[in-house]
């Protein structure tokens, strides 16, 4: 005998069904939507109008983008774990990354171009010093007045992430898979890394990009490096894994936030702005450059300096200012 068919679903635990799906999108819709504003919420601000003459506005956006040595909410015992010493030096806090994040208008490609942080530059009201020295002598306001006293590049924007939020995030993440080019040992970052891919924790990664004496490039090598991580961990922030899962987006999110400090005058549109650009780079669609240098070891009063290319660095200016497409114009080297 043959089985009697089952009765078809009533109409309401249908709309039940679909009831019930449309809740869950929307709440998970909702979900993605508050959790970026939550962790806006915890940014840090701070003063970074350099105030006095500007150069002029281009028709792309342009921001600085460093990484500071600040110790900031560390205790004794992090700042032991990520090897950051306890910032003693009279001037205070440095910058342990530069980047100049140009987002053009057009259909150009977006750019990271590293500053070496010994790059010799003047200062204004301090001579000629290395660049990381502004950042000391007057914090983002005096850094931003420099750069764009070098560069005739007006900033548009201003973002800084310390020491803790930096391992914090990448932790948040479950750690970024970074190919080491050469073995490295560097107690002063504390890494002993073996060359090869592998997954670094937040106090690896941390010593990976701020490493110096462990590369034979020194501070170009460097830049490389810092830029090279954030490709790695913009990658690993917008995969599945981590934007599909509620817990790790919602970490990352709030890891980023509490981390990051920005100009009063930065909004959550130039930050986002900056990560897309990050992003871009991590996906192969955008560029990664050094300013151009002609010496990595000049002698100066403050000791051994960078010294830029200076006619090959105004013609990367030149085109940033312009809106121009960067593709093919002269730049350091690129990662």
């Amino acid at each position: 005998p043959t089985s009697p068919v089952p009765p078809a679903p009533r109409p309401r635990h249908r709309r039940r069904a679909v009831l019930l799906v449309v809740a869950v999108v929307v709440a998970w819709l909702a979900f993605m939507v508050w959790v970026p504003f939550h962790a806006w919420g915890a940014v840090h601000r701070t003063d970074a109008d350099p105030g006095g003459s500007r150069p002029a506005a281009s028709k792309g956006y342009d921001y600085v983008l460093v990484g500071s040595d600040s110790r900031k909410g560390l205790t004794p015992a992090q700042q032991t774990q990520l090897s950051t010493g306890s910032a003693t030096d009279v001037l205070g806090k440095r910058t342990d990354s530069i980047i100049l994040v140009h987002v053009p208008s057009g259909n150009g490609k977006p750019a990271l171009i590293s500053f070496p942080r010994d790059s010799y530059v003047p200062v204004p009201g301090h001579g000629h010093n290395k660049i990381n020295a502004a950042y000391a002598l007057g914090g983002p306001k005096l850094l931003i007045k420099t750069i764009e006293g070098v560069t005739g590049v007006r900033v548009d924007g201003y973002v800084e992430i310390g020491f803790g939020g930096f391992a914090s995030v990448v932790d948040s993440v479950g750690g970024v898979d970074i190919c080491v080019k050469r073995a490295m040992n560097d107690p002063k970052a504390g890494i002993n890394l073996k060359a090869g891919c592998q997954t670094l924790d937040g106090p690896k990664a941390l010593g990976y990009v701020r490493a110096r004496y462990s590369d034979p490039l020194g501070d170009i090598g460097r830049v490389q490096r810092q830029r090279q991580f954030l490709g790695a961990i913009m990658h690993k922030a917008f995969t599945p894994s981590t934007v599909l899962t509620p817990w790790r987006f919602y970490g990352f999110s709030t890891a980023a936030g509490a981390g990051l400090t920005v100009g009063q005058d930065t909004s959550l549109r130039d930050v986002v702005r900056v990560l897309q650009a990050m992003r871009a780079v991590s996906d192969g669609q955008g560029l990664s450059l050094t300013v151009p240098v002609s010496n990595t070891a000049l002698q100066t009063h403050v000791g051994s300096a960078v010294k830029w290319d200076t006619q090959r660095a105004q013609e990367l200016f030149t085109a940033i200012k312009n809106d121009d497409p960067l593709t093919g114009v002269p730049s350091g080297t690129s990662s």
